[in-house]
């Protein structure tokens, strides 16, 4: 699969200094393992992609061979107008104009803050009244001028990945790579920072490639989202497209699902499928691929589709069940509920319905997508 990423920010007027990134048929073995299965991916100067995965899908090992630290097996990667692997040669990180935001902050324990941040530009030979001032601009930036001198085990966890990102952009490189940076914060913190590094990291006009396995974490960052599954790239696209319109059920599972419903394709409309579920009931949904009349299908059912219903129509496309669980969420209650033939684990209502409550639930169609049925009853491949 080779998608390009365009580039509207020159459009918008800023100005980039990103790397044009360029990767062609990345493989990656572990044994017998396979970290990357042909891997095509172009991004333009100055884009935010997100690599979005389970574990063990390839996010990591690729950003890894992007930066240097892994060799691929086969395969090129060009940075610019530069390769900088392939079955001939291979640029060791320092050499790929590129910085690196971990998980754990990787500072150095025995330098301060303002010691950290200006590594990097002494590996880039960036001395003197220059360094300091660029030093200073990036601890202005992620607001810890204030703490210059204190060391890394003087500060917070959040104020630790704080300096990590100051010190990764104050060599302004062309590319940054962020490894799952927000992993290890309190939900709080990770939003205010997850807005941080989307600001600086975009008002520095570098590529961006940003490594999570949370798809609401990723949805908010990107330009673009590269969905990756056992070391292949099945879908790239807008976050709107990913959620719109997922490539197949992995990826409708993956960016958010309230349950599944197998059943059967038992007419169509322009836009709709009709499938009938175990219990009679015919659920709406869009199709996922090419449908036949008879086909046996799974109906994932998006959370925002659906609704409780107090009164019922007999145009309304509903489903009856049991409350199993409930939990608060501050702007209202989310309902775990039995139904015939499956399980809605996010039903969303202002009010709080007991467990064991029985409860009908309005499907909007177009937040169900029916897929080929892949799996046997017991949710196993076939």
């Amino acid at each position: 699969m080779s998608v390009a990423l365009t580039s509207d920010l020159a459009a918008a007027g800023v100005a980039t200094s990103g790397h044009h990134v360029e990767i062609k048929g990345a493989v990656k073995h572990y044994g017998r393992a396979r970290g990357l299965t042909g891997v095509d991916l172009e991004i333009q100067p100055g884009r935010f992609l997100v690599l979005l995965g389970p574990s063990g899908s390839g996010k990591t090992t690729l950003a890894r061979c992007l930066a240097g630290v892994e060799r691929l097996d086969g395969g090129v990667i060009r940075l610019g107008d530069r390769i900088v692997s392939d079955g001939k040669r291979h640029l060791p990180p320092e050499r790929r104009d590129l910085a690196m935001v971990f998980q754990d902050y990787a500072l150095w324990p025995h330098l301060t803050v303002r010691g950290n941040v200006s590594y990097a530009l002494r590996r880039r030979h960036v001395t003197g009244a220059e360094s300091r001032k660029r030093v200073l601009d990036a601890l202005d930036q992620v607001g810890l001028a204030r703490l210059a001198d204190r060391y890394p085990y003087q500060l917070s966890g959040g104020e630790q990945q704080r300096v990590a990102l100051a010190r990764a952009v104050v060599a302004r490189p062309g590319l940054l790579l962020f490894d799952e940076p927000l992993s290890n914060l309190d939900a709080d913190l990770r939003e205010r920072l997850r807005v941080q590094i989307a600001t600086i990291a975009r008002d520095s006009g570098a590529t961006v490639v940003y490594i999570t396995h949370d798809q609401s974490e990723a949805f908010a960052l990107a330009d673009e989202v590269a969905v990756l599954d056992g070391g292949k790239l099945v879908q790239l696209g807008p976050p709107e497209q990913i959620y719109r319109s997922p490539a197949n059920l992995f990826v409708a599972r993956f960016t958010g699902s309230a349950g599944e419903f197998p059943g059967r394709v038992v007419g169509a409309d322009a836009t709709h499928v009709s499938v009938e579920i175990e219990d009679g009931s015919t659920l709406q949904a869009r199709p996922g691929g090419t449908l036949m009349t008879g086909a046996q299908v799974r109906v994932l059912v998006r959370p925002a589709a659906t609704r409780v219903l107090v009164e019922t129509s007999s145009r309304d496309v509903t489903l009856s069940g049991k409350v199993v669980d409930v939990a608060y969420r501050g702007r209202g209650y989310d309902h775990v509920v039995a139904c015939a033939g499956g399980t809605l684990s996010s039903v969303f209502d202002h009010n709080r319905w007991p467990r064991g409550a029985e409860l009908t639930i309005q499907l909007d169609p177009d937040g169900c997508v029916a897929y080929p049925d892949e799996l046997g009853s017991d949710g196993s491949p076939t």
